[in-house]
This record gives C-alpha cells, structure tokens and sequence, in this order.
C-alpha cells in the first residue's frame, strides 16, 4: 500500500487539472454553509466524475483505484466470496493469488467504512490474506451484478464460449457455487439465501471421526462440547485477546464461525429463548434459558473470545472495532426450514463484551388461544372481551411472562378481511399476515404516542400498542377506546388489579379507566412436567393452603406429580413451560370502586365475587391436573407478595 497523502481530495483534483483553484474554492465555500465530504460536493456541483473523485481519494488514502469498467474479473476470486456479502458491503472480490499460503485475495471496495466492516466478513468466509484497492460505488454495484450472474468479462468486449446463468448445468460447468466450501469440502462461513437469512446447515461441525462432513447432531450427551473441542484443535492455542497477531489468525479460520453457528444450532434444538455468550477470567460461559432458567452448556477457551464475539457482532452487523459502548442488532436465522430472529444486545464488562441473543420463533405466536393454557371459562371470557368493538383489553406482567404472545395470539383469531388491525411496537418481533405494523424509530421521532396519533387518521378498527410507557401513550390509547376502537396494549404490574391503579397513578382520569378498560389480565409462565418422566406422589392437603385449596379433612392426602428427570428433559424434570392467567373483567362494582381510587385490596375482593381466579389459585387448578408443580408456581407467583 502507498503512503496516504496530506493532500486533500480538493488539492489532489486542481494538481491533476481535473479542477480549477476557483472550482476549488466554490466546492470548499459550499462546504462551510453545508458540512458534508468535499469529494461528494464537488461531484455534487459537477466539477469533476465519480471516477475522478475515487481515483483522487485512493491517494489521500494510500490505496491504489480500480477501474472496474477496464478489469477482468477473476472466477477464483468471485467463487471465494458470496454474493450476499458483496451486495451487503458493496464490495467486490477481483483477483486471488493462489501461489502463496494463505491465499491473497484483492477487494475492491466503495466505500472505506462499510468496506472495512465488510472486508472482515470476506476474510472469515475466504480465510485469504486481503488486499483492498478503491472503485467507484456505481461501478462496483454494476459489476457485482455482472460477476454473480456469470459474466467475468471486461464491459463491452466480446463474450466467448457458451452463455450460462453463473449456476451449475449438469455438465461440470458453473458460474458461483450456491455454497462456497473450504478445503475439506465443509461449509466455512454462513449461508443466506434471497432474504438474508442465515442458514444454520447441517454438518458444519466435525468430530476427529466425521472430517468426511457427515453430520453432527450436537445434543444434551456432550456432543456440542466434543464437536467444538476438535474445532478448537484445529485453531490451536495461539494468541490472546491482546496479541493482535493472533486474533487476526484465529479471526481468519473456519472453525470459529462452525462454532459460532453450532452455538445457536444447538440453542434452537433445545427450544432456548436465550443465549447468553458470557466472557470471564479464564474463559468464556455459554448459558442457554430454556423454559425461563439459565443453565451453563459449556466454557470455550479465552484465547478464542474476540474472535467468537467479533464472529457474532459481525453477523448481526455490529460495529467490531467499537468494544466500548453497549450496541444492538439482530441476525436472521434460517434452521430446518423454519425462520428465526436474534435479537443481538453487546454490554462491554470487565472481561470482555457479554452477547444475550434472545432467540425469536417467528411461529411460536400462531399456536392459538387453545394451547396457551387458559381454562375453558377463562378463554370465553377472553374471547368474549377481544370481540368488543371497542375498549380496552390489558395484559400485564414482568418481562419474560408472555404478554406478547398473548396479544398476539388474539391478533392472530380475531384477524380477518373486514377489520383493519394496526400495531406499532419496539421492536417487531413478529410479522403477522395482513396486520400493518409499525416498528418505532426514535431518532427520526417515531414513538408511541406520535405513531398513536397517525393510526387514528388510517381508518383503525383494532390497534395494539407494544407498551403503555407514558401518560401521552395511555391517554391517546385511551381516547382511541372511547371513540369506537379496541384497543390492545401491555403494562408492567404484579397483577390485573394493580393495573388500574398504574393507569390512575400515569395521570389518567380515573372516570376514563372506568369508561374504557374491559379486561385486564396477570400471566405469569411456568415449567410444565415432563411427560417422559411424570411419577405421582402424595403430600398433605396442608400443603397446598397457601395456594388457596380448601380441604375439611386436615388428615387428607392429595397426589401431585413431579419429573425424576430424563434424557428428554435434560434430566431436570421440567419441559416446556404453561401459563398461569388471573383475568379481571369490569363491571359497575368495580367501576365504581376505580372511579372513587379504592385500595387495590378492595378492588381484588370485588373481582373474586365477579369470577377472578388469581394467579395462585390458576396455579392450584394446574398443579392438581399434574401440570406443574408446586415449586414452580411459587417460584414465578409467590415473588409478586404473596
């Protein structure tokens, strides 16, 4: 590479004549009324091409420029790169040498900082040294296209030999393979097809016994652990967060991103919702929430903590060079056909950046209102509420209880052709069929309470609020209910009754509670049973007074269910997880009882005599059908104050 210039893009255009002193001066006057790129103005203002103004920033920058409409490209080189991470970064592999070791590879790129994030993804997926040399952005976006579909030739020059489409033809012939492979013939980087989406192949892990790539099915055994200690074998134990030199080599090597995909493989098999990526002192914890808890899956080696971490950011299109603020993206994901999105959080900390990917399963909120575990009179009363024209429906909790996939789910029934359904959330976790959602954006002013106010002007007849978060939220939701539409939204309260007093505390009047709100409803989630490993056993009716159950006889005996644990299970006697609900629905009592700010005491006693089973009591009902067990209800429902 040259020695960058002092010069700047400016000066380096009068010197090669491409521009005049007076040129000069207007672009740089511009420049001061409208802070912006001096290239990029005097390509605004038609004083030189886009050409002139790369071929001038190469040598500010020490770079050597490309001009794409005169290079052939090499087939080698577009094979090593996938076309999704050209079209992302808008950079374009154009030469490999394959006479030294490691491979060199030359990249054009457009622009220096998109491309410098993006040249770290060619490196991980071609494992080649890099040499990047600047083109034009138009060019390099134009070649793309050329070099993906088949043809390498330079623009304007006779094309020889059969034409072809850059696919395979049956005949030993192909443009780009639809998946690049390393030498061993494993799939080394990810894959994404039209939408992005990365696609967790099988087979990308090996063990010392499978380096023919037959598949590795990591699994609660200790498979995963296995599988990715012969990876690490491969990297050796070169290098430590400092050393420079072997963070980049590891950077390079396959194996890292055959874990890093292996990781949220096996997060997905075992139904996690989280995956929790935790740097330490003398390694790196990966933990998994499955069904609410975290447990430990296994400690990868230090030596390799950049290089996995900066393998996830680089997914999730984070900036890898930035390791001192907290940053968020997301990664989709593509596994056994079905689509999954990451919700991507970085927090630097003392050892290191911590990764929580939540783990998002687009089809998880279709499961329908029957399966979420509401009583048969919960579910009609439910039904009934959400069938109101207008109104309020609540549901309240802590984070983690479900709420969303409640609304959701009640979206999902009562959609349909004649009812305009309208959401705004933070974020979209869920794309629904046939319902607008709007995803707020707060840097360009897009919040709650402003997206609140464009619905009202779209002909709306249901509209979900992802969270009532501020009296300007709750007050336009509130008069969106009072003029003929339903409205569905979330709040953080330990229970339904609470909720009302929470609206009244937010600053709205409490006539208007009364007037507007139908149902509110309390869910917790619970651990269900494993079916696999389910055993009776017998306890005291004592036992269970604290859950509200009645018995005459002090002497009874009750049985319950519990898991032993199991292979199935993971030996922790729990699988998949059950809600417990306490729905309140208004009536005049009630009301009245908002109306004039009663204790939230009296206002529960009155939602008993209407019907309500509280939490505790939903969990009795539960634990006596052997769906749960005594411990788990108290763990998610007793920490409320009970």
């Amino acid at each position: 590479m040259a020695m960058p210039s002092k010069k700047s893009i400016g000066e380096v255009l009068v010197e090669r004549g491409v521009i005049t002193e007076e040129q000069h001066d207007q672009a740089r006057e511009v420049q001061k009324s409208a802070p912006g790129d001096l290239g990029l103005i005097i390509q605004d203002l038609q004083f030189a091409t886009e050409r002139d103004v790369a071929s001038a920033r190469a040598i500010t920058l020490g770079l050597q420029f490309v001009d794409l409409t005169k290079t052939a490209l090499d087939p080698a080189a577009i094979k090593a790169v996938p076309e999704h991470i050209a079209k992302r970064y808008n950079i374009l592999p154009i030469k490999r040498d394959s006479s030294v070791t490691p491979n060199r590879l030359m990249v054009a790129i457009g622009d220096v900082k998109t491309g410098a994030v993006g040249l770290d993804d060619v490196k991980l997926v071609s494992r080649c040294k890099i040499t990047s040399v600047l083109g034009t952005k138009s060019d390099i976006e134009e070649a793309i296209i050329r070099a993906y579909s088949g043809d390498l030739s330079i623009p304007g020059t006779v094309k020889t030999g059969p034409p072809g489409n850059g696919r395979s033809n049956g005949n030993g012939s192909s443009g780009v393979p639809a998946i690049i492979k390393d030498a061993n013939g494993q799939v080394p980087a990810i894959i994404r097809d039209g939408d992005g989406a990365t696609d967790l192949a099988p087979g990308e892990l090996r063990s010392g016994s499978n380096r023919g790539g037959g598949e590795i099915v990591p699994g609660a055994g200790g498979g995963l652990q296995d599988a990715i200690k012969n990876e690490l074998g491969e990297l050796g134990g070169g290098g430590d967060e400092e050393d420079e030199g072997g963070l980049e080599k590891i950077s390079e090597e396959a194996p890292i991103i055959r874990i890093a995909h292996a990781i949220m493989m096996q997060a997905i098999r075992e139904k996690a919702s989280d995956i929790h990526v935790e740097p330490g002192i003398k390694g790196v914890r990966i933990r998994y929430r499955i069904d609410g808890v975290l447990n430990e899956t296994m400690t990868v080696p230090k030596h390799i903590q950049a290089a996995l971490i900066s393998r996830f950011k680089i997914m999730a299109d984070l900036n890898i060079a930035e390791r001192r603020v907290p940053q968020d993206g997301r990664i989709a994901v593509r596994h056994e056909g079905k689509d999954y999105d990451m919700r991507v959080s970085c927090l630097p900390t003392m050892f290191g950046e911590k990764i929580v990917m939540r783990i998002l399963d687009k089809t998880s909120v279709l499961l329908g209102l029957n399966k979420l575990g509401f009583t048969p009179e919960v579910q009609a009363k439910l039904e009934e509420l959400v069938a109101q024209p207008n109104g309020m429906f609540l549901t309240t909790g802590p984070t983690g209880s479900g709420k969303t996939t409640t609304l959701y789910s009640v979206l999902h029934k009562i959609n349909s052709v004649e009812k305009n359904i309208i959401t705004v959330e933070d974020p979209v976790e869920y794309q629904l069929a046939g319902v607008s959602q709007v995803q707020i954006n707060k840097k360009a002013g897009l919040t709650f309470s402003t997206a609140l106010r464009s619905f009202l002007r779209q002909d709306p007849d249901i509209i979900m609020v992802g969270e009532m978060r501020d009296l300007e939220t709750a007050q336009i939701a509130v008069e969106a209910s009072l003029t003929g539409h339903l409205v569905l939204s979330t709040l953080h309260t330990n229970d339904a009754p609470s909720a009302v007093m929470r609206l009244a505390d937010m600053g709205i009047e409490t006539y208007l509670i009364a007037a507007t709100v139908q149902g509110i409803m309390a869910q917790r989630l619970c651990r269900k049973v494993c079916p696999n490993c389910k055993e009776p056993y017998r306890v005291p009716a004592s036992f269970l007074t604290k859950f509200g159950y009645k018995q005459d006889d002090p002497n009874a005996q009750v049985t319950l269910y519990e898991g032993k644990g199991c292979e199935e299970c993971r030996y922790k006697g729990y699988k998949g997880r059950i809600g417990l609900y306490e729905l309140m629905t208004m009536n005049e009592e009630i009301a009245e009882l908002v109306v004039r700010r009663a204790p939230v005491a009296d206002i529960r006693d009155a939602a008993k005599a209407n019907g309500m089973l509280e939490l505790r009591e939903d969990g009795l009902l539960k634990i006596l059908e052997g769906m749960t067990t005594p411990d788990e209800v108290m763990r998610v429902v007793f920490t409320a104050g009970f």
